[in-house]
């Protein structure tokens, strides 16, 4: 009688609820250790492009979150004073991709994922340690408090901070601080009427964005220390941007001082060797932490999840293909942080001019961020959703 191969997956966030869904579907017996007492997530939204909805078609999820999420690409960038320097719209992101680029709450995701694993499989409270990375000969081993656990694939999805990137590469020099801090708020903003934008100022920006149950999702990011934090966060940023246009004064009239989350943005500057050591490998920003700046850190965690499923008996396959080119993107999100924040006035007017020109010129710079990314394919069927191949259209 075959034996069934399972997996460990240490962290229940979207990289590693979706690696653990994938894994299930290609056979394994999967157990999910999230340290946190649930898998509820940290109040944000998530935006995915089509190269993630593709990768969640493999596991059957695409269509719904299509349907549960808002439609993006209707907006654009502006200056602080409410100029558009470049615009675009979803039917333009739709054609150039293939697909929508939508936005919804991080939490519909986890539960959507969740739902589709059996209800044993996830164990919340597990503050788990991996004890062995295991090898050809010999099973992994992860440490947690109810007792040790054996596994033919563990898998690191627990974050920025991985102990398990740790514990596979002692000599990395792990993340550093990428020079900004960033909020975050998801609220009601009753009466609020706006196209989705991303606003660049001096050192600063701010995106607003629908979402849709009505919510509005709202981020900035400034330059700043790092550790630095304010007694009171929504007047911090009532500070950095009150004096923006609308609907910014709107949104931070409405939010509470506790509906404001604030971190540091930290990055792995410099690639690890290998994403995967062993029996164990490592997803999303444990392999490859980067910069908000092109929304893409939840999108490839996703890309890691169903890329490893398909290379589950070859993890050295698995580093080859997902290496190259989360490296090429982490790279980019740094270049394009580097242009939305910053602080040179001579560096602003000529990044503004370049931006107003490239819009006119051919697609809007939105669109353009997204070339090589969100493109990408799976290398397992479906491609793309059933309703997608029957060539309807989503309903918005």
């Amino acid at each position: 009688m075959t034996r069934t191969k399972t997996a460990v997956v240490i962290g229940g966030g979207i990289g590693g609820l979706t690696a653990a869904v994938a894994l299930h579907q290609s056979g394994l017996q999967v157990t999910v250790l999230e340290r946190a007492p649930s898998l509820e997530p940290v109040g944000a939204a998530i935006s995915l492009s089509p190269n993630a909805l593709r990768a969640l078609d493999v596991i059957g999820l695409g269509d719904e979150i299509r349907a549960l999420a808002a439609w993006q690409g209707d907006g654009g960038v502006r200056t602080p004073d409410g100029r558009w320097l470049s615009r675009s719209s979803a039917e333009a992101a739709e054609a150039r991709f293939g697909g929508p680029l939508v936005l919804l709450h991080r939490s519909t995701l986890v539960d959507r994922l969740s739902a589709l694993l059996p209800p044993d499989a996830v164990r919340t409270g597990a503050d788990t340690r991996l004890a062995d990375p295991g090898d050809r000969d010999r099973p992994a081993r992860v440490r947690t408090p109810a007792g040790e656990l054996e596994a033919d694939l563990v898998v690191g999805a627990d974050g920025i901070h991985s102990a398990v990137r740790r514990a596979l590469f002692p000599l990395h020099p792990g993340t550093v601080y990428a020079g900004f801090t960033t909020w975050r708020v998801v609220i009601p903003v009753p009466g609020a009427e706006f196209a989705s934008h991303e606003t660049w100022g001096r050192g600063r920006i701010w995106g607003t964005h629908p979402l849709k149950d009505g919510r509005v999702y709202a981020y900035a990011a400034a330059l700043a220390p790092a550790g630095g934090h304010a007694a009171d966060e929504r007047a911090e940023l009532l500070h950095r941007y009150g004096d923006w246009h609308d609907p910014i004064p709107a949104v931070l009239a409405a939010a509470r001082p506790e509906d404001v989350l604030r971190h540091d943005v930290h990055h792995i500057a410099e690639p690890l060797p290998a994403y995967h050591r062993g029996r164990t490998v490592l997803l999303g920003d444990a392999a490859h932490a980067m910069p908000p700046s092109l929304g893409q850190g939840g999108n490839q965690a996703v890309e890691d999840a169903v890329v490893l499923a398909h290379h589950s008996q070859d993890l050295a396959a698995y580093t080859a293909a997902r290496l190259p080119r989360t490296t090429a993107i982490a790279r980019k999100a740094v270049k394009v942080a580097r242009l939305n924040l910053t602080g040179k006035r001579a560096r602003i007017a000529v990044r503004d001019t370049a931006v107003r020109a490239l819009s006119k010129a051919g697609p809007a710079l939105f669109l353009r961020s997204f070339d090589g990314i969100a493109d990408w394919r799976p290398p397992q069927p479906p491609y793309a959703s059933p309703r997608t191949q029957d060539g309807e259209r989503y309903e918005r």
